[in-house]
């Protein structure tokens, strides 16, 4: 197969991902070009239209088999995720019904379900991005979601806007809803504490907040599209949100475990490998 890695269009720190995702490629046979649409998958950086990977969009607009690598959320900065053809539970990263063997070299723990909390927790994510296809304004969802919410609870909402779409003071035209500003980690190019100190329930559309919560012991309340999905609470269930289902969620972990990787795993074809059948049978 015929690869085009559109390296241009990479954030800051995906160099040294593409570069381990293209020595896998030579190394299993693969022809690979740059920035180049003569090929047969494509290969780019986020799905976050924006900024220097805007151009990204009229790329995955070709309806080319992509695969999408980004920044994980396992080990932010250490782990990077690998899917075809979108992100989060809408990408394929291989067969699933694995055994907890990768989760536990990962050191991946789940802490046992909270059944006590003071508060929920909404969790608000980048809206130029095919994450949010389809949805509407960030400031209308965020509103719409507290009032949905308040019909069921009187718990406080605390609201944890994404650092870079902050929707500046909207939490202040409703009693009991308080901001909670995402604090960055010091040392690290765009990590935040994931804190969920007293939250009974974690609200969020498919961002990372999803799944650290699920591994936190924090119920969540999630989209299809969030990976946390099969594990969490479907999001348009608020009559839920004081009694959430708390599944089994050993399985979830050992198959989420297999969507990230480190640059020496990428760089051994490890997500390749993974991803080899469902890419041949795309191109034939």
């Amino acid at each position: 197969m015929k690869f085009s890695l559109w390296t241009q269009y990479g954030a800051m720190n995906s160099k040294p991902v593409f570069n381990a995702f293209e020595k896998s490629l030579k190394d299993a046979g693969h022809s690979v070009v740059h920035n180049n649409n003569d090929a047969d998958v494509n290969v780019i950086w986020s799905v976050l239209w924006n900024g220097r990977m805007a151009a990204n969009q009229s790329i995955w607009n070709n309806n080319k088999p992509t695969i999408v690598l980004e920044i994980g959320g396992i080990k932010r900065g250490t782990t990077w995720r690998v899917g075809l053809n979108g992100i989060n539970r809408d990408a394929y990263f291989g067969d699933t019904g694995m055994d907890s063997n990768r989760s536990s070299l990962q050191g991946l723990e789940l802490t046992p379900w909270r059944t006590q909390g003071k508060h929920i927790l909404l969790c608000g994510q980048h809206e130029k991005s095919e994450q949010w296809r389809g949805m509407p304004s960030m400031s209308k969802w965020v509103m719409q979601t507290i009032e949905n919410i308040q019909k069921h609870t009187d718990r406080p909402i605390y609201f944890r806007p994404h650092p870079r779409c902050p929707l500046p003071e909207i939490e202040k035209q409703y009693k009991n809803v308080y901001r909670q500003a995402p604090q960055h980690i010091l040392g690290s190019y765009d990590d935040f504490d994931m804190s969920f100190k007293n939250a009974w329930a974690v609200v969020c559309h498919s961002s990372n907040p999803g799944p650290q919560s699920i591994m936190s012991g924090i119920p969540a309340f999630v989209s299809t599209s969030s990976i946390a999905y099969d594990v969490g609470n479907d999001i348009d269930f608020w009559h839920d949100i004081e009694s959430p289902l708390m599944p089994d969620r050993q399985q979830w972990l050992n198959d989420y475990a297999w969507t990230e990787y480190t640059v020496d795993e990428i760089s051994q074809g490890m997500p390749l490998k993974r991803l080899t059948t469902a890419l041949s049978n795309a191109i034939i």
